[in-house]
């Protein structure tokens, strides 16, 4: 069996070659899994850590709580072929392993500062574990400076190993939209570097047995690191303008929508949806404008555009408050109905989304909030901290303002002529999804608003 440090494309082009490799997932979330399960579909062993016994327990039963069907059923697949296993002991997964890949996410505190705490503490388990002649791929998002200050100074520190000579590192940052890991992981350009040419030619080989898509080499790893960071800022700079062009287009009384196709058909002009953003890429820009702080560096436009974009929610609340008060009502007392919690459509994820946030301002402001998503349990909603309803006629009834939080395929179907039954008179709608048509709305005697849609009339 080939050294994995040193792996040619050749040495792996044989399942049973595979099979003698072992790899260890560190951190293991979303990601992580996809990453899991790819591998242990190629013949790989694999173990995934992950320090909460309730993921592990989940993963080793078989319980895919991110949602997506073909993970489900190669997560399946694979525990019942004993290639994959999950455990909350760092030790045992990397001493069993001649492969790690570490995919942990990096959280940000109250002050938008990165905490590497628990990444540190993970590569000081690995180092304290780790076999000579291992390779160790990052896939982690992390800041500039990251991979060669604090991963690879712990990793020699703990072990006693030396980079290079007894050891291989490769930098492969993974960025996926929830629910599209295993498609991204497949199919799309991935940015790689590593420490040395021995390292980068290992991680490719092993790449090359889950994924069809470009591996894009740079020099050197401080440069993979920021280009899947300036990825991320320019995301969230685009969703930003489009949320400002959004509140604009409220004010002057025109349809964002029909704007933005429209000007989406001019080269290189790419507006995006407004909406409550959340997710994993809502954090990921603090890494780099901290880092940059620390370098006596302002990302002036980076920080706004986190900011606009993290404000979002207070723009949604005057939209609901303005269509409320056009009837002659307040949000105080008012019974307002919110479908919808997750900012990803089709997706069981309610993490990182501003709605709750949104939840608690009206609550905070007197409104009586009923909540439902066709994708949650009661239970679950009320977990998360939603004031729940069971079922979708008893969010609507009595209602005086339903609010379309998320883009459910299942809200497109909703009959306007049944809902309004349910309300009280005027019924008040607010999409903030963009699936309702305003005129249809108003036609049906609705009152409605919409975000970034200013064409109401009433």
């Amino acid at each position: 069996m080939a050294v994995a440090m040193a792996l040619k494309e050749s040495d792996l082009s044989d399942p049973d070659e595979r099979e003698k490799h072992k790899i260890a997932i560190v951190g293991c979330g979303r990601i992580g899994l996809a990453t899991a399960c790819l591998f242990s579909e190629v013949n790989f062993k694999v173990t995934c850590f992950n320090p909460d016994p309730y993921v592990t327990k989940q993963i080793n039963e078989g319980v895919n709580f991110f949602n997506e069907r073909e993970l489900n059923q190669m997560l399946k697949r694979n525990l019942m072929k004993d290639r994959l296993k999950a455990t909350t002991n760092l030790k045992d997964a990397v001493s069993e392993s001649d492969i790690i890949i570490i995919t942990a996410e990096i959280p940000v505190d109250g002050k938008k500062r990165p905490i590497y705490s628990n990444l540190e503490a993970m590569c000081r388990g690995i180092g304290l574990n780790l076999q000579p002649g291992s390779l160790i791929i990052v896939q982690s998002i992390i800041a500039p400076s990251i991979t060669e200050n604090l991963i690879i100074e712990t990793l020699e520190n703990s072990s006693g190993l030396e980079k290079g000579v007894d050891f291989g590192l490769t930098y492969s940052p993974v960025k996926a939209p929830i629910g599209a890991e295993m498609k991204c992981l497949k199919e799309h350009p991935r940015i790689i570097s590593a420490i040395n040419e021995q390292s980068l030619r290992a991680a490719k080989a092993l790449l090359r047995t889950i994924s069809n898509g470009e591996l894009v080499e740079v020099s050197n790893i401080k440069t993979a690191e920021a280009a899947a960071l300036f990825g991320d800022i320019y995301k969230d700079v685009t969703a930003a303008l489009s949320n400002e062009l959004a509140l604009l287009c409220e004010k002057m009384g025109i349809d964002y929508v029909e704007v933005r196709e429209a000007a989406n058909k001019q080269p290189n002009c790419r507006l995006s949806n407004p909406g409550l953003e959340g997710g994993r890429t809502a954090e990921t820009p603090y890494l780099l404008i901290s880092e940059a702080e620390n370098l006596g560096i302002k990302l002036r436009i980076a920080a706004l555009a986190r900011k606009t974009n993290s404000e979002i929610s207070k723009q949604a609340y005057n939209l609901i408050k303005n269509a409320i008060h056009s009837c002659e009502k307040t949000v105080k007392r008012s019974k307002i109905a919110v479908l919808g919690v997750s900012s990803h459509r089709s997706m069981r994820e309610a993490r990182g989304s501003q709605i709750l946030e949104l939840v608690r301002l009206l609550r905070k402001r007197g409104g009586r909030i009923s909540v439902f998503d066709p994708y949650f349990t009661f239970n679950d909603l009320s977990q998360l901290g939603y004031p729940a309803e069971k079922t979708l006629g008893k969010t609507l009834e009595r209602a005086d303002c339903l609010i379309i939080a998320s883009e459910r395929e299942e809200f497109r179907h909703l009959s306007l002529s049944r809902i309004k039954a349910l309300m009280k008179k005027p019924p008040v709608i607010v999409d903030l999804a963009h699936i309702i048509d305003p005129y249809e709305a108003e036609k049906e005697g609705f009152i409605y608003r919409g975000l970034g849609r200013g064409v109401w009339s009433r």
